[in-house]
C-alpha cells in the first residue's frame, strides 16, 4: 500500500475519495490512543515529509492532500503542546497553495477539502486568514466557516495565536493572558475539551 493510500484510509476511514465522511470526534478531540496510533503508523512518514523526501507526493491530487495532512495535522498529534507541532506549518501552507493552483481540491468531498484548506487557517499571517475564510465559505459546514472566522479574528487582534506562546517560547502580553483564561477549544484532546466544557458549565 502506498503512503497515500495508507494515510487516506487511516484518516478518512475509506479510500473512496468522494465519500462524505465525518470523523470530527476523532480528528478534533483526539484521545491518547489515537495519538499513539498516529505515532506508530506515521512518525517515519512525517520525518520524511518534513525533510522534503516526500515532495513528489505534491504532483497529484490525493498525494498532495496526503502531504498536507502529514505536514499540518500529523505533527499536531505527534508533538502536542510542543513547538514542533507547528514546525512544518509553512511547508504545509506552500504545498496547499500549490495544490490549489493546480485545482487539486476540485471534485473532492467536503471533508477532504477541509484538510486541504486548514494550513491557511493555521497561518499567523492575516492575508492567509482572509483567504482561509474565503475557502471555507465555499463549503456547506457552518461550523467550519465559524471556526475560520474565529481564527481570523484572533490574528486580527493579536497578530498571532496566543495559545501557542508557551510551546513556542513566546512571552504573552497582558491582553493575551486575559484571552487565555477562556481559550478556544481547537487542538485539544478529548479530555481537555471535556474539561473545558465542564468549567464553562461551572
Amino acid at each position: 500500500m502506498t503512503i497515500t493510500d495508507e494515510l487516506i484510509q487511516f484518516w478518512f476511514g475509506t479510500l473512496n475519495t468522494t465519500a462524505e465522511v465525518d470523523k470530527r470526534e476523532v480528528w478534533f478531540k483526539a484521545t491518547p490512543e489515537f495519538d499513539a496510533s498516529i505515532a506508530y503508523k506515521f512518525t517515519d512518514a512525517y520525518e520524511q515529509a518534513a525533510n522534503s523526501k516526500l515532495d513528489y507526493l505534491a504532483n497529484d491530487q490525493f498525494g498532495c492532500l496526503t502531504l498536507i495532512i502529514l505536514l499540518d495535522q500529523i505533527p499536531r498529534n505527534l508533538f502536542r503542546h510542543s513547538g514542533k507541532a507547528y514546525a512544518t506549518d509553512d511547508k504545509a501552507l506552500s504545498v496547499a497553495r500549490g495544490g490549489l493552483e493546480n485545482g487539486y481540491d476540485r471534485n473532492m468531498s467536503s471533508w477532504h477539502k477541509v484538510f486541504f484548506y486548514l494550513p491557511f487557517e493555521h497561518s499567523e499571517k492575516i492575508k492567509d486568514q482572509k483567504f482561509s475564510v474565503q475557502l471555507f465559505k465555499r463549503l456547506e459546514f457552518e461550523s467550519a466557516i465559524e471556526a475560520a472566522i474565529d481564527h481570523q479574528k484572533i490574528i486580527k487582534k493579536f497578530g498571532r495565536f496566543p495559545y501557542r506562546n508557551v510551546a513556542l517560547g513566546r512571552t504573552s502580553t497582558p491582553e493575551e493572558k486575559e484571552f487565555l483564561k477562556t481559550p478556544p477549544p481547537w487542538g485539544k484532546t478529548k479530555a481537555e475539551f471535556d474539561e473545558l466544557v465542564r468549567q464553562k458549565a461551572g
